[in-house]
């Protein structure tokens, strides 16, 4: 299985990309497992996609910010 991060932003906005093989590897069986329960979706939580101008940005409840839950809210509720 291969498995592919990339992580983005912090104070230098810098992008890390890399990926793993578990082929091979003595804990595969376990990295493929987290793998696999890291990307499942929540049952029954919703995805949101927030654009600003250009940027865009995916999220998964229940990984959300106050900040995040707070602009959701209020675009939801008083948005056209």
């Amino acid at each position: 299985m291969l498995i592919t991060v990339t992580r983005s932003g912090g104070l230098a906005g810098f992008e890390k990309l890399r990926a793993l093989d578990t082929s091979g590897r003595a804990d595969a069986a376990e990295l493929e497992k987290i793998a696999r329960r890291a990307i499942a979706p929540v049952a029954d939580g919703y995805h949101y996609r927030i654009t600003v101008d250009d940027e865009v940005l995916d999220l998964q409840d229940p990984c959300l910010s106050d900040t995040q839950r707070e602009l959701i809210r209020t675009v939801l509720g008083e948005g056209a």
